[in-house]
């Protein structure tokens, strides 16, 4: 039986301005620090890659988690920055927050580009926005 999502996982190519935007920026913490080298026959098999090394980070915040890894092998593939929530795969996170407005201008204030101001959906108020990586991030703030 399924229970719930348990992380959400970002691949990213620079950790250090990844732990930075989601500790400093968003209010994450580390959890855990950990990797793999290459030659770890058991983590290629379950990440489906050959060689594969990579560094990983765990944040938490409240009963939310987000796993960092960066990739040292192999060589990622460039992902488009202004990739369309249209397109087809994972497309965003969404963080409920409070006081969505104040929110919304302190994470622009640190450099956060949204598609816009917050917007009354009828049972919430919603904004897009990315991280330095292009990755699309959800602030949702529920109604009543």
């Amino acid at each position: 039986m399924i229970h719930a999502i348990d992380h959400t996982a970002i691949s990213v190519p620079d950790m250090e301005e990844a732990i930075d935007f989601y500790t400093k920026v968003l209010g994450f913490e580390i959890e855990s620090e950990s990797g793999w080298p290459k030659g770890a026959k058991r983590v290629d098999q379950l990440v489906g890659l050959e060689d594969s090394a990579s560094k990983v980070v765990m944040l938490k915040l409240g009963e939310t988690r987000i796993e960092l890894f960066q990739y040292v092998s192999p060589t990622p593939n460039e992902r488009d920055p202004d990739f369309r929530v249209c397109d087809h795969g994972i497309t965003h996170f969404c963080l409920r927050v409070t006081g969505i407005k104040d929110e919304y201008a302190r994470l622009a204030t640190a450099g956060v580009q949204f598609n816009g101001p917050p917007v009354d959906v009828g049972t919430s108020i919603c904004v897009y926005g990315r991280d330095p990586f292009g990755n699309v991030i959800e602030l949702k703030q529920p109604k009543g």
